[in-house]
């Protein structure tokens, strides 16, 4: 057991932790990787309830973890420089535009296209009248704009990233809290499932991976100008936002 105490974690966990790189890959470790075979059962089986259960784990990670001071440290905190949280918005808008014209492009609507196939997961009848399809894609906007974006960012750019900043530097770690979002995003799209068998679809997936990377790096900029975890996850909901839309909307 150790025996010095660091101040960003509770005492119960300082005892076995302290606040550095090793504690944030026990993090990643203990929460991507059963997400990752959840989503792949979940992407099979048409059966997303434990997903919602991950996110919400991910989003309490820092209340369990960490202190008061843990928390602020992480950016727990009211946001300065609030024009930002407008440029936040938008940001995340246009990302989730400019990945839905590049899969367009190159895919269409095939299922080598990333929202086409995360799309099929939304069960969207076909021929659904306009009332009935603004309302179901309200209820996809709100829940995709409230739990991953928080449960992710609290995660990701928050109690992970500054686990490792405080070992390698804000840089570095925003490096390393990028990559294991994008990895983990293989679940989602990359390693498919198609007319009942897994394929993986080596270029897509390249293409997805580097742009959940940059995605991810964008949410960690404007988390770091608006110095706040709320920027990152306004980033973080309007893509979504875009995403859904598209889907909704361009795709169906």
């Amino acid at each position: 057991m150790k025996t010095t105490m660091a101040k960003e974690l509770k005492p119960f966990w300082s005892n076995y932790f302290d606040f550095n790189w090793k504690f944030g890959l026990f993090l990643i470790l203990l929460i991507c990787i059963p997400r990752f075979i959840l989503v792949l059962n979940a992407n099979e089986t048409a059966n997303y309830g434990y997903i919602g259960l991950v996110m919400l784990i991910s989003a309490i990670a820092p209340f369990l973890f960490l202190s008061k001071d843990g928390r602020k440290a992480i950016g727990l905190t009211r946001p300065k420089n609030l024009h930002w949280l407008a440029w936040a918005f938008l940001g995340g808008l246009l990302f989730s535009m400019l990945l839905y014209f590049l899969g367009g492009f190159l895919y269409g609507h095939s299922f080598g296209n990333w929202y086409a196939y995360i799309g099929r997961s939304y069960n969207i009848p076909t021929g659904i009248q306009h009332d009935d399809k603004l309302v179901m894609f309200s209820i996809m906007a709100i829940t995709g704009m409230i739990f991953s974006p928080i449960g992710e960012e609290f995660f990701f750019r928050g109690i992970v990233h500054s686990s490792f900043a405080k070992s390698v530097g804000d840089f570095k770690a925003s490096i390393i809290d990028s990559s294991a979002f994008a990895l983990t995003h293989i679940s989602h799209f990359g390693l498919v499932y198609i007319h009942e068998e897994w394929r993986f679809l080596t270029f897509p997936t390249l293409i997805w991976v580097i742009s959940m990377f940059l995605v991810s790096i964008l949410f960690y900029f404007f988390r770091r100008r608006t110095s706040s975890l709320l920027g990152s996850v306004i980033c973080h909901a309007s893509f979504n936002l875009g995403m859904i839309y598209c889907i909704f909307y361009f795709l169906n």
